[in-house]
């Protein structure tokens, strides 16, 4: 249900840097430059003058008899930069191209090998050197293995692997709705391995259905817990590298009735700390685990009456500083996302104070004593650079330039001292550099445009209920104020995404095949409560058990509001959306007939009980406890109202929201003798974006279906 990354292909809010690709900036181990591969060599660039050097040339990551360098997909390099693990080959495994082949290149002795090999094409994933830099271990086929870069031998620390015992990395739904993909972390000392291992051999599969690849159809399973269903049994393991002895962590509880979803070294070693949440999500523990033994002891509670986000800072965990001896760690305990400082024993102190969340941990830089973040405490649409003192005692320094109002982002240097830089927002003002944060210098620039441009405006809808919700419009080129015209709202809602941001190339109905403004259309989105924006957590969590009810209310009171408008059609009143928009779309078409007249949900979830456990239960509780929110929330249970018209859109071959859900509300309209119009793409996915001219017929579909139900032109 979560909003779409690719959707957002137009938003040009993460710019490249001199070729660099759509990864985190690469740099050297002493912060002073990064790396970056270009047409197939690694090069290096040395800060602040940009030197350019080779490091590693195509000719030397060739494999012999082979006649054509690697295609590098990724690259990592060891901490004393002499050996680089090339990753090659990839391919997806759900959303992600986390597994393929690694080779390793030794810069001393100038060779070239390939990692695991003699293990199935394409297999590994996430291999990893030992801090020691003698050793490389990774997961292939839901086992761990080590090899050793000497002698090549390779050792497998885990052998019962299989399709469902899966050690080192993820099943579907702990990869979906926590992002965790990469499930093992090195020893500090190189001498043992910490990894999940997740048991879904008591999950239910879920079967796809191909009808279009060969003569007989075959089902694709899918190992899916839906809500109310138990999730997979997971524990955390260290495997000792010389004996290949697995000690399991003692971690208290039903591991069937949990969840872990962070787990890491404590800088010394001693210990490995987990973070541990309740099936309902709204406590969590945190336990340092003896990695010999397995005993653990907890060390820090909290418990929320919605949920308890799932917050590091950074991704694998947390960030320990102090010489290890305390980390940090961000809550919304007070109302807010601050950041804390809490030490071995959980004796915590707050380091951010304010009515304002922090977005995202950025860097901290001991040796000044800062902790860098994004936030906005005055507009939840921008995003600014701040730093703070860690010891809890400093104000909220503003790093980000004061004359560019808008969003910025920024990859910075683990010592803080450089960054790239990109600021844009509504009105096309954009800016890529380099800076040195140390002195706030632009120590390069690579572009630079703030002339204005545009016609994307920022507003704010108060709502009946006394609820401001921020928005963006676009309105017709050319517009008349004395004609009325249609408004196309675009639709997410839920708490995984949001639509409103002062951002260039933010705004946009990004499915419309042509110049939808100068058809005629006025174009609006807001943001409700319940959407991930920095307005603290009452606005966020408010819609605990409310989703597809609260959410629905605050979109469909700002349209009410926007239907006083003199020059707005109230007969042509259309609104789109994809995944929870699509479910969004859907709530408002049934419930608010008498406000939508036109509606384009894409792959929608009609019915909440249908959706993932971890996702679903998060936010609306154990339907077995509870089912009546389900029931509130799901747009099948009014499926009898609709009265405009409606074009369902899904992909048969949907592993995340499945057409299950889109038949279940065929069903339902039938029944209740309601026409819509349907359109199912056969084998596509979530982002019905595979195969040739699916896209392109997914844009001329959408377009045809607004333009006759709800033509544009002012009248």
């Amino acid at each position: 249900m979560k909003k779409l990354t690719h959707l957002f292909f137009c938003l040009l809010l993460n710019l490249f840097f001199i070729g660099a690709s759509a990864q985190k900036i690469k740099w050297t181990s002493d912060n002073s430059g990064f790396y970056n591969a270009e047409k197939g060599e690694i090069i290096k660039y040395q800060l602040p003058d940009f030197n350019r050097i080779k490091i590693i040339g195509a000719n030397q990551l060739t494999p012999e008899g082979s006649g054509k360098s690697l295609d590098i997909k990724d690259f990592k390099f060891s901490q004393n930069e002499k050996l680089v693990l090339i990753y090659t080959n990839s391919k997806k495994v759900w959303r992600e191209e986390t597994r393929g082949d690694y080779w390793l290149f030794n810069r001393e002795t100038n060779k070239l090998h390939q990692i695991g090999k003699g293990r199935p094409e394409s297999s590994l994933m996430f291999a990893k050197l030992s801090p020691d830099n003698n050793s490389v271990a990774y997961v292939s086929n839901h086992n761990l293995y080590v090899e050793d870069i000497a002698s090549g031998k390779i050792t497998p620390l885990t052998t019962d692997g299989t399709d469902r015992l899966i050690n080192g990395t993820f099943d579907w739904a702990y990869e979906e709705e926590f992002n965790c993909r990469d499930g093992f972390r090195w020893s500090p000392d190189g001498k043992s391995i910490a990894f999940w291992q997740i048991d879904a051999t008591k999950i239910k599969n879920f079967l796809l259905i191909n009808n279009t690849d060969s003569l007989y159809s075959y089902t694709i399973p899918i190992e899916y817990p839906k809500a109310g269903e138990d999730p997979s049994a997971c524990k955390v393991g260290v495997v000792n590298i010389a004996t290949q002895q697995t000690a399991w962590m003692a971690v208290p509880g039903d591991s069937k009735q949990h969840y872990i979803p962070l787990m890491q070294w404590i800088p010394d070693g001693s210990s490995i700390m987990i973070e541990q949440l309740n099936r309902k999500q709204n406590e969590a523990k945190l336990f340092l685990c003896n990695p010999k033994n397995g005993e653990v002891k907890q060390i820090y509670t909290e418990k929320n009456n919605s949920w308890v986000d799932v917050q590091t800072t950074q991704n694998e965990g947390w960030k320990w500083i102090n010489n290890g001896k305390d980390f940090l760690s961000l809550s919304e305990k007070d109302g807010w996302r601050h950041l804390y400082r809490i030490d071995k024993t959980g004796k915590e102190t707050l380091i951010t104070k304010g009515q304002y969340d922090i977005i995202s941990l950025e860097a901290i830089d001991e040796k000044t004593g800062f902790a860098y973040f994004l936030a906005s405490p005055e507009n939840a649409t921008q995003q600014y650079l701040y730093k703070t003192a860690l010891n809890g005692k400093g104000k909220l320094l503003k790093v980000s330039p004061s004359d560019e109002i808008g969003t910025h982002e920024y990859d910075l240097s683990a010592d803080a001292k450089y960054a790239t830089h990109s600021f844009s927002n509504h009105k096309n003002q954009q800016v890529s550099e380099w800076v040195n944060l140390a002195d706030n210098k632009i120590i390069k620039e690579i572009s630079s445009n703030k002339t204005p441009s545009g016609n994307v405006e920022m507003i704010k809808i108060t709502t009946s209920d006394n609820i401001t919700l921020d928005g963006w419009i676009i309105k017709p080129t050319p517009f008349d104020p004395a004609k009325k015209y249609p408004v196309i709202f675009y639709v997410y809602t839920e708490p995984a995404g949001a639509t409103v941001k002062d951002a260039a190339g933010y705004a946009s109905t990004f499915l419309y095949n042509g110049d939808i403004a100068a058809d005629g259309y006025i174009q609006i989105s807001l943001d409700s409560r319940g959407t991930p924006v920095p307005k603290g957590s009452e606005w966020r969590k408010s819609i605990y058990q409310k989703i597809g009810v609260l959410n629905i209310r605050d979109q469909a009171l700002a349209a009410k509001e926007i239907l006083k408008w003199p020059f707005v059609d109230a007969d042509r009143i259309a609104v789109w959306g994809w995944s929870g928009g699509g479910s969004t779309t859907l709530n408002l078409m049934f419930q608010y007939p008498e406000i939508y007249k036109t509606g384009i949900a894409i792959a929608s979830v009609p019915n909440q009980l249908l959706y993932d456990n971890i996702y679903q239960e998060r936010y609306m509780g154990l339907p077995q406890e509870n089912k009546e929110p389900f029931v509130k929330g799901s747009p099948i249970t009014y499926a009898k109202n609709l009265q405009g018209n409606l074009l369902l859109v899904h992909g048969t071959g949907d592993d995340n929201v499945h057409y299950q859900g889109a038949e279940m509300l065929i069903n339902e309209l039938i029944k209740n003798g309601k026409y819509f119009e349907m359109m199912s793409y056969p084998n596509r996915t979530h982002s019905i974006n595979e195969g040739e001219g699916t896209s392109e017929h997914l844009a001329q579909l959408f377009t045809k279906y607004l333009q006759e139900h709800c033509p544009g032109g002012g009248r």
